[in-house]
């Protein structure tokens, strides 16, 4: 999974929340709260990574754009 995926997983299972009650959502949340921790991470490294391999694949950039657009 790209940190876009695990962005939009994060989003995906808290619109899940939502429609749960409580004793059910907190599970789904703690889920949430993985995908959006691995999407922050690999959101942080990203730069350094692309100053490092360079900027010739846009890709991982348009993904991210993808992923946060409204």
């Amino acid at each position: 999974m790209t940190g876009p995926d695990h962005f939009r997983e994060s989003e995906r299972l808290i619109r899940k929340a939502q429609k749960l009650e409580l004793e059910l959502c907190v599970p789904v949340l703690a889920q949430a709260q993985v995908h959006a921790t691995l999407a922050l991470t690999a959101a942080t490294a990203y730069p350094a990574i692309r100053d490092y391999w360079g900027d010739e694949d846009t890709v991982v950039s348009r993904e991210w754009v993808m992923a946060v657009a409204p």
